[in-house]
């Protein structure tokens, strides 16, 4: 028996591949399957179950795509109702693999159908469990994301979530180990941890949720406490998984089109696009395409892109660095963004060299910031989390997260001038792209953040609890 977590950073997820003798399980897997193809190939072994934990929302799952390549059935848990053929296992049902067994244990509370799969080893013995966004390593999933659906309030979804925890989790012997389908930085809980396997045990001593002493209000109550909205996309995310998708294959070719600097500006104007520019935030700033918005391969770019555009119909046109067009499309596709025209042939060089307009980013070093920023005065726009605002910020700045700038613009004063920062430029630069799409061009983004500014003399506040608002 093989076991293998596929973690992605990007959207801190994993996917899990199981292999025993000569059979193969793959666990809520990534949109993109050939390398899942690759690797059956390599170990020349038969996919013989496709297991998903829920309906997801924050990515686009691989399993369609996976079972029309494979024949490998799709395996949801009780009350899934997906739009496609599905086995849809009831509570305790077992799936051979090899000389291993998976059972399913229904735990809904994340959502109705989320279903902990028990991994039992080749002697019976209970070994793991793949828990999906039931459990993660220090948290447990948000109950607020399936509210509509299941027609329950978040409280009652936290108190099914409770018992489940209590009744099918936490009474597994405690070396089971964990393999949860998130770490930190994921937008499914909200204190995650930054390991992403554990044991019972350890989860039973640390994890705040899985108290033995607390009651079913009190994990209602802390469960549900300081929950962010969630972004967007989250719904569409849920849809293409229960519904069916465009297949990956055709969404890479079509954002492997090619368009040529002379026809951009009429694909842009015929099919409403948004240009996405991927470039790092340093490139971005010295030069880019008037209207474009740029979100970094080199940063958290899927969930960005999914809170920030949203609309997952949204058509899009990427310019991108050289060979970067191919992972710019895999990495969109993951959270369903499918309306893909293209991307500029050559990049931004060729625009350029063509003698294209060229718009810019203001931006000033932290020491430059330094010496013109005046205290109580000058408007300071700090867009990172409230956490990290609330740890240290500058003395008299502005709390405004990125992830609800499609809201705090509209209190933008055009005509009066600030200075706009995040932690260490990525998401300032989005903000400010963003903010020059729509118009303003009043500000001046600081570059290297708040970890440059931190650096100099200028006067910064120790750890305060309320954000200083507009």
């Amino acid at each position: 028996m093989q076991i293998e977590q596929i973690y992605t950073g990007c959207l801190a997820q994993g996917a899990y591949y199981i292999t025993s003798n000569g059979e193969a399980a793959i666990i809520d897997p990534l949109r993109e399957i050939q390398p899942y193809l690759d690797r059956l190939e390599r170990d020349n072994v038969k996919l013989k179950y496709i297991f998903e934990t829920h309906f997801h929302a924050d990515f686009v799952s691989g399993h369609v795509d996976l079972c029309e390549k494979t024949g490998a059935p799709i395996v949801y848990g009780p009350t899934a109702n997906p739009s496609f053929e599905a086995i849809i296992a009831t509570d305790g049902q077992e799936f051979k693999i090899g000389d291993i067994k998976i059972k399913a244990l229904h735990t809904p509370g994340h959502t109705m159908e989320s279903t902990t799969y028990l991994l039992m080893d080749e002697n019976g013995k209970e070994h793991a469990i793949f828990s999906g966004d039931t459990l993660f390593i220090g948290d447990v999933g948000r109950p607020d994301l399936a509210q509509k659906a299941a027609h329950m309030t978040q409280e009652q979804l936290a108190g099914i979530l409770f018992n489940s925890l209590r009744t099918k989790i936490m009474t597994l012997p405690d070396d089971v180990i964990v393999y949860p389908a998130h770490g930190a930085g994921s937008a499914c809980g909200k204190n995650m941890s930054k390991e992403t396997v554990s044991t019972i045990g350890n989860q039973k001593a640390t994890n705040y949720a899985l108290r033995a002493d607390m009651t079913e209000d009190e994990f209602i109550k802390e469960v549900t406490e300081g929950l962010l909205p969630p972004p967007p996309y989250f719904g569409m995310n849920v849809a293409m998984n229960k519904q069916g998708y465009e297949s990956f294959e055709t969404v890479l070719q079509n954002g492997m089109k090619a368009i040529l600097v002379n026809d951009f500006e009429a694909k842009v104007e015929e099919t409403g696009a948004l240009i996405l520019d991927t470039r790092k935030n340093l490139d971005f700033a010295k030069g880019f395409i008037p209207q474009s918005i740029n979100i970094g391969i080199d940063g958290d770019f899927a969930p960005w892109v999914g809170a920030l555009i949203a609309d997952v119909k949204q058509p899009i046109i990427l310019v991108t660095e050289k060979d970067q067009e191919e992972e710019s499309v895999t990495r969109i596709s993951r959270v369903g963004f499918d309306n893909l025209i293209g991307h500029l042939e050559g990049g931004f060089d060729a625009w350029k060299k063509a003698g294209k307009e060229i718009d810019t980013v203001h931006r000033i070093t932290a020491e430059d910031f330094a010496k013109q920023v005046k205290i109580g005065e000058s408007k300071v726009i700090d867009i990172r989390k409230e956490s990290e605002y609330c740890a240290e910020h500058v003395e008299e700045s502005y709390s405004k997260p990125l992830s609800s700038i499609n809201e705090w613009i509209k209190d933008i004063n055009p005509k009066e001038p600030f200075f706009l920062h995040c932690a260490g430029g990525y998401r300032s630069m989005i903000a400010a792209s963003i903010l020059q799409a729509r118009g303003f061009r009043n500000f001046t983004e600081i570059e290297g953040g708040f970890n440059a500014i931190a650096k100099t003399d200028l006067p910064k506040t120790d750890f305060v609890c309320q954000s200083k608002v507009l």
